[in-house]
């Protein structure tokens, strides 16, 4: 039986690329139950508020809400739970000494299938003020314009 190595993404966290500097990028396992994974085939996510932390050498995520499967009944679990991330133990230690020393955060910015499983990639983030907002955003609005103007002269 071949395996699927394909990516399929699930979920991904448009705020957090709004609301922080995305320094660098991991990838991390992520511990569900099974009918959490069938709420996540059916895209029944959101990753919008949510954050990591390191307790006790441990890696959790905190605010992923996975909506309850429909036909789960007594099987489904508490849709905001805390859910724990697969990473080695040096690569956990180093990023919570990176959050303890520097002041960034630990963010999810997607959900996807890797294959048969759930992989969560994590940012390693610095978080945005009001006026690096405004400027990401007049950058963004700027390309678009000289994209309009490009397509419109051909």
């Amino acid at each position: 039986m071949a395996k699927n190595t394909g990516r399929k993404m699930i979920a991904p966290n448009k705020k957090a690329y709004h609301d922080y500097f995305v320094l660098e990028t991991f990838e991390a396992g992520i511990e569900l139950c099974g009918t959490e994974v069938k709420s996540l085939r059916a895209g029944a996510v959101n990753l919008k508020d949510s954050y990591c932390s390191v307790h006790e050498g441990e890696l959790f995520a905190h605010g992923i809400h996975i909506s309850p499967y429909e036909q789960g009944n007594i099987f489904n679990r508490d849709p905001l739970r805390d859910r724990r991330l697969l990473m080695h133990k040096k690569e956990i230690l180093r990023l919570a000494g990176n959050v303890a020393r520097d002041g960034l955060t630990l963010i999810p910015l997607s959900l996807y299938f890797s294959g048969s499983r759930v992989k969560v990639e994590l940012g390693l983030c610095r978080g945005k003020k009001l006026y690096d907002k405004r400027e990401s955003e007049a950058k963004k609005s700027a390309q678009r314009d000289i994209e309009r103007a490009t397509r419109s002269k051909y």
